[in-house]
């Protein structure tokens, strides 16, 4: 202790004594006088002051000298520990005022941590559903900025604001696809009108904000859509749900929801190898499923397999004429249905993995609306730009279930991937009202498709999804002439054949159509965040007796369209 602090030390102890002789409890009880009393008091407090000096004048001496970073330095000779101070300044009083604990700082600039963004795959078009470990360990491996007791990051590859321990998040996406291209060679036949197939065109595909909330393992969806699918310029929802994470690999969901079936529909839009899925797959989705559909139920994954189940009702808008997705005023009774999907993974190796699977739709009891128990099947030539649909039953009447079922097969070899996927579709008749005798409705459908990677990191399986996931491009390979990197580029094809046509023979029989599209593609990713797409289809349609004058005789044509893309 220096000499001038052995003084003040000094010098504070003899006040303090000085100041419990001059009045004392004896004097203050003997004297009436009212100033005596407040004298009294006042001393009493300078007293207490002077003790508190005091006691920091005795603990000073034990800190040693610190750093910037609250922390010994390391040029100082103490006496005592820094283990020792810390233990000494557990006994200064509350109001201490001294040196600040460690790891506290004043006026530094946030914390910044960087770490890799896996192997850069897209984020998903939806609400971004994990367990809160999974949603840890994704933190963990990205770029955070900590500021106070927050952390701004980019787990999944979407912005997200979360409390330091994660039990509390938001974060916000987008999935932006704008389509622009057309039509050649769709002439229309004798006695057939030309119908709509712009020679170019655009079309907002998609524009959706996923909004995701999280409190630990209960996580809420809101994802409106801008888009409004085949044309712009209506706004709609994609989903809105609640799900709980809790369960090992386990999601269960509640609310509008798009139920996972077949394994062109388990994949998100952001990782499609052509810019729309094959016509058989979509109408099938469409019967219990597809996008915004009330959905009560859950799935499970493991490495090796994975199964999803819902219970499903009424699309978003569904009764409702002017609808979104296409609703009707006069429903009285709203269609229930259910889904269900298992896929395996019985090969699982660095080269190789072999999916297969089986996926089950249907609607239990159809909408009750216009034209009774009713239901509509069709489809355009795997493109939406817009244009009319070719292949098409109409309104199918006195339907008590539609159904579907079919397998699903893949197969991955290095930068090789293959699936095909088949389904039959079957519509259960009632009686009419005049009592006639309605037979049943079968229709089916396939495709198959392969798609190579040219350079970057090729397609890989998923088992979070069932399903393979895009190509992906890791930090080191974002496209930069510069170094020579040119991000990830695929050639994809595909054929697929769809046949809506049933008893045409027969009066009660359907004649939609039968469509058969040839496709083939490519896919640019400079980085996992953007996409350019280039699709050509040739498509083939048989006559349908549903659409109008657009298809009496039959229509062949061909497209051109791209895509932009934007995922966070």
């Amino acid at each position: 202790m220096t000499l001038s602090s052995r003084f003040l030390l000094f010098s504070l102890t003899m006040l303090s004594s000085a100041s419990a002789f001059v009045v004392t409890p004896a004097s203050a009880a003997t004297s009436d006088s009212a100033e005596v009393a407040v004298l009294r008091r006042e001393m009493a407090e300078m007293r207490r002051e002077m003790l508190s000096m005091r006691s920091e004048l005795r603990h000073q001496h034990t800190f040693p000298a610190t750093n910037d970073e609250g922390r010994p330095s390391q040029d100082r000779g103490e006496a005592h520990s820094w283990k020792h101070a810390r233990r000494m300044a557990a006994h200064t009083p509350q109001d201490y005022n001294g040196v600040p604990e460690p790891g506290v700082a004043f006026n530094q600039p946030p914390k910044i941590s960087y770490h890799a963004n896996g192997d850069g795959r897209p984020p998903s078009d939806r609400g971004i559903t994990s367990s809160w470990e999974d949603f840890k360990r994704a933190s963990a491996d990205t770029e955070v900025v900590q500021v106070g007791g927050m952390k701004i990051g980019f787990p999944n590859g979407r912005p997200t604001i979360q409390s330091e321990d994660g039990k509390y998040a938001f974060s916000i996406g987008l999935a932006f696809h704008e389509d622009f291209g057309g039509f050649m060679g769709v002439t229309p036949r004798a006695g057939e009108s030309k119908g709509k197939f712009n020679s170019f065109t655009s079309n907002a595909r998609r524009l959706r904000i996923p909004f995701t909330f999280r409190y630990k393992d209960w996580v809420a969806n809101v994802t409106p859509d801008f888009g409004a699918g085949n044309n712009d310029g209506t706004v709609g929802l994609y989903e809105g749900n609640l799900n709980y994470a809790g369960l090992r690999n386990t999601i269960f969901t509640i609310g509008y929801f798009q139920p996972r079936v077949t394994e062109e529909d388990s994949e998100s839009s952001n990782e499609f190898e052509m810019m729309e899925r094959p016509g058989i797959t979509d109408i099938v989705r469409n019967i219990a499923a597809s996008d915004a559909r009330f959905s009560i139920g859950g799935l499970h994954y493991e490495k090796r397999w994975w199964l999803g189940a819902y219970f499903t009702g009424q699309q978003f808008g569904g009764r409702n004429a002017s609808g979104y997705y296409g609703g009707d005023g006069a429903v009285s009774d709203s269609q229930t249905g259910g889904t269900f999907r298992f896929a395996g993974r019985p090969i699982a190796t660095k080269d190789w993995d072999l999916h297969l699977g089986v996926s089950a739709i249907s609607a239990f009891k159809p909408n009750n609306g216009t034209h009774g128990r009713s239901f509509t099947l069709s489809q355009r030539p795997e493109v939406n730009l817009g244009e009319d649909s070719l292949l098409g039953t109409g309104a199918i009447t006195n339907v008590s279930q539609v159904w579907a079922a079919g397998p699903e097969a893949g197969l991955r070899w290095k930068s090789l991937v293959i699936k095909s996927e088949y389904y039959h579709i079957g519509v259960n008749r009632s009686h009419t009202a005049s009592g006639q005798s309605l037979s049943n409705l079968g229709f089916d459908g396939w495709y198959v498709a392969a798609n190579y990677t040219l350079f970057g990191t090729p397609r890989a399986y998923n088992y979070k999804e069932g399903a393979f996931s895009a190509p992906g491009v890791k930090e080191s390979q974002e496209f930069n002439p510069k170094t020579g990197q040119w991000g990830a580029l695929e050639i994809t094809g595909r054929y697929s054949e769809t046949d809506l046509n049933s008893q045409v023979n027969s009066a009660n029989g359907v004649r939609g159509g039968n469509q058969i599209v040839w496709s083939g593609g490519l896919n640019w990713y400079p980085n996992r965040h953007f996409r350019v797409m280039l699709d050509y289809n040739h498509f083939i349609d048989q006559r349908t007796s549903h659409d109008g004058t657009v298809n009496i005789a039959g229509r062949n044509g061909n497209s051109v369209a791209a895509r932009i893309q934007a995922a966070f």
